[in-house]
């Protein structure tokens, strides 16, 4: 019967499991280079695009709602001509440019304000057309060749069929056909292309084209070198690159300059899925820095080498003992007790077998069990009788020499694992990166500033909205705004006395004790499950009224619901980001977190601290302890969510910290392959070597044992072969040879003994097999 598996599989795929790490090792470390510049600047400068370009895209889609919000609007009194309907539809604050009411039919203007919006090239009727969506912003250039940017809306007003005003031909008015009862206008807004908000010392952002042309620039201009040529043919290729493709955002690397190498970055407007109105614009975000090199390390290619070299060795050596000290002689052993158990067969040439003697082993269990064969055989001769045998269990055998391999297998990996290529993080991580840190963590407290900042413009629109408006009209205006702000968890209304006389939306958290005056934010709980946050605004007759008292006596209160703060602080690459308190107390995160808890790290809250001692300004440092529980140094930062504006007076800061190891540098690339390659070892040495004694050891003790009762006399056990191998087959024979020995003894006798030769041995040399 053919043997399945064994000794020989587990040895074998230790034996190529352990080469193929120390080629890892070889290799994987081998490769590992510092860079001029290293990739993890690189791809923070490519995150800054996107972040820049994230603040871009949210601001003018922001914008194109507000005009479309403000065209909904019912049209105030007094605004019956075209220039006041004009007037009263220009959102409140907007950039400086101009406006314009068209006749969609013909694209004839019917009003303008402020400059001279730009329609070159604009199909106005096309625009329009029935079943159109919402129409999406426009890019345009003045008569001056300054970029503008172009939002529309329709406006629907009423037709009231008076007679015509002289002055129709001029500037027209809101009736259209006699008989008719609503007639639609075109809103068209212009605006001024706002550059990207960067941030950090020395970066510049710049929004260009589809074709490259750069509309507008923060901070210093790029200097014209050789280098930038790539950087438009970027962006021409972001912004015209299909949203299925992904490739969206990238960065590029310049050429050395007076000691310093240029990084820039890349990242389309465009929204993902392709549904917001920046996506037909073409608009790319690009930054750029220039770093100082990278300092060179230790070429750890030796290392590499030696490491990998000292692998073979061990494998090889292993190898040999296991061959030597397991495989061959149980094979032995495996053919032995084959050849005692043809020696029981009928013919003469069977038996002629039991004279030859069982060689025995010098080691382990293979010897024991050689020893209790070579009794049996004798037994069978007649020769002796039963012969118990008393092993010694304190020596060493075959688990012994297993376990001896594991311990110069791990004396290999453990170091690679724990104590090899370690690098402080002070020097591993250059200053460049904490720098991008910092940058990446204002753009995350600029986010959720402005995005607060909205919700107050908003909310203060809808409660001027509700200004004497009856209670069916006010609960529409709040169903349609929390509709508009899906951020909203409940808007409600407060009286003087601070009780709730209208709510749309969930059940407040926790309502405001007192309607405050004027417009803001404000955090409504200190303690509990869930933080409350609301933006509040008054309502405008009320600040008509003659006492403070009556002043405040209505505002309209919007909740703020904790997850779209945990998904304003969460950015990729970017780490664990929190939003904290004045008292440096959790509000909202981008990891779970319970509400109102401490910092995860002491090094976090001295971080946050010192934002507050020089007000305005973030703060970063490199934390040699990580923020939770096995993590290694981490990249820290804090910056003040605004020192102007509704949620000044708050104190919030955000706080981040990203893993010093997640960055791709190459002092922690070569810890971490360092530590693979150790692992591998120790995953591959403990996998093998447990197949071997589950397989292998424990199978050949029980087998021994057997052999040694089957020596000793006990005639009664019957033997069961489990497995197909080696000591399956030696189980077989031994069987095989219990029953020869309880026949022989049972009616043959002696005469069994007298039909076999005598054994014949060579002279000088030991018993042949």
């Amino acid at each position: 019967m053919p043997l399945l598996g064994g000794v020989r599989p587990p040895i074998a795929a230790l034996l190529c499991a352990l080469l193929a790490v120390a080629v890892f090792t070889a290799l994987g470390l081998g490769t590992v280079h510092e860079q001029d510049v290293p990739q993890a600047l690189r791809d923070a400068e490519r995150q800054i695009a996107e972040d820049a370009a994230d603040t871009v895209g949210t601001s003018i889609n922001a914008r194109a709602t507000a005009v479309r919000r403000a065209a909904a609007s019912e049209a105030p009194a007094g605004s019956s001509t075209p220039v006041a309907l004009l007037r009263s539809l220009l959102p409140a604050g907007h950039p400086a440019g101009g406006g314009a009411l068209l006749d969609p039919r013909t694209g004839r203007p019917l009003a303008a304000s402020g400059e001279r919006v730009p329609l070159t090239g604009v199909d106005v009727p096309a625009l329009v057309r029935p079943g159109t969506p919402n129409i999406a912003p426009r890019l345009a250039f003045s008569g001056r060749g300054e970029p503008r940017l172009l939002l529309f809306a329709r406006v629907a007003v009423p037709a009231p069929g008076a007679k015509q005003d002289e002055n129709q031909d001029q500037a027209g008015d809101l009736r259209g056909d006699q008989g008719a009862e609503e007639r639609e206008l075109l809103l068209v807004v212009s605006e001024r292309v706002a550059a990207p908000a960067v941030y950090g010392d020395g970066r510049t952002g710049q929004l260009a084209d589809r074709n490259g042309k750069v509309l507008a620039t923060t901070g210093t201009a790029l200097a014209p070198r050789t280098d930038h040529r790539a950087l438009p043919a970027a962006a021409a290729n972001a912004a015209n690159a299909g949203l299925p493709t992904g490739d969206v955002s990238g960065s590029v690397l310049g050429d050395g300059h007076k000691g310093l190498r240029r990084v820039m970055g890349w990242a389309s407007v465009a929204a993902a899925d392709g549904k917001e109105d920046t996506s037909g614009l073409g608009l790319t975000v690009l930054t750029a820095r220039d770093v100082p090199p990278a300092k060179e390390g230790a070429d750890p290619t030796w290392f590499a080498l030696v490491a990998a070299g000292a692998l073979v060795v061990i494998t090889v050596l292993v190898t040999l003992v296991l061959w030597g000290r397991m495989q061959r002689p149980l094979l032995r052993l495996h053919l032995s007790a084959a050849r005692l158990a043809r020696g029981v067969g009928e013919t003469p040439s069977d038996r002629a077998e039991l004279a030859r003697p069982v060689p025995v082993a010098a080691f382990g269990e293979p010897g024991r069990a050689g020893r209790a064969l070579e009794s049996i055989r004798r037994q069978l001769l007649g020769e002796t009788g039963p012969e118990p045998v008393r092993p010694v269990r304190r020596r060493p055998g075959v688990r012994a020499l297993v376990l001896v391999c594991a311990l110069v297998i791990a004396a290999w990996g453990v170091p690679l694992l724990f104590l090899l290529n370690r690098v402080p993080a002070a020097k591993a991580v250059p200053a460049a990166a904490v720098a991008d840190q910092q940058a990446r963590t204002e753009a995350a407290a600029d986010r959720v500033r402005r995005s607060l900042g909205r919700s107050c413009t908003d909310l203060a629109a809808a409660a001027s909205a509700l200004s004497g408006a009856p209670r069916e009209r006010a609960a529409e205006v709040l169903r349609r705004e929390r509709a508009d702000h899906p951020t909203f968890r409940s808007l409600y209304v407060l009286d003087r006395t601070g009780a709730v006389v209208l709510r749309v939306g969930k059940q407040p958290l926790r309502t405001l004790a007192h309607a405050p005056t004027g417009d803001g934010i404000t955090q409504v709980n200190t303690s509990g499950p869930i933080p409350a946050i609301a933006a509040y605004a008054q309502v405008p007759a009320a600040r008509k009224a003659r006492n403070v008292k009556d002043a405040a006596s209505t505002v309209v209160v919007a909740e703020i619901g904790v997850n779209a703060l945990n998904s304003l602080v969460e950015r990729q690459g970017l780490g664990s980001v929190w939003l904290t308190d004045k008292r440096h107390r959790v509000l909202a995160a981008s990891v779970g977190f319970q509400a109102f808890q401490s910092l995860p790290h002491r090094g976090l809250t001295r971080l946050a601290a010192r934002t507050e001692a020089a007000p305005g300004s973030p703060a970063s440092a490199v934390l040699h302890a990580g923020t939770a529980p096995g993590e290694g140094p981490s990249v820290a930062a804090a910056a003040p969510l605004a020192q102007k504006g509704p949620v000044a007076g708050l104190g919030w800061r955000v706080v981040s910290a990203e893993p010093a190891a997640a960055l791709k540098l190459a002092a922690y690339q070569l810890q971490a392959r360092t530590m693979l390659a150790g692992l591998l070892a120790l995953s591959v040495g403990v996998a093998c070597l447990s197949w071997l004694h589950i397989v292998v050891v424990r199978p050949l003790r029980a087998v021994t044992g057997c052999a040694e009762r089957l020596a000793g006399g006990d005639r009664r056990t019957v033997l069961y072969p489990v497995h197909h191998d080696e000591c399956g087959s030696v189980t077989r024979s031994l069987e095989l040879l219990r029953q020869a020995l309880v026949e022989r003894y049972r009616g043959g006798g002696r005469a069994y003994a007298a039909s076999v030769p005598a054994p014949s041995f060579r002279s000088g040399g030991p018993p042949q097999q």
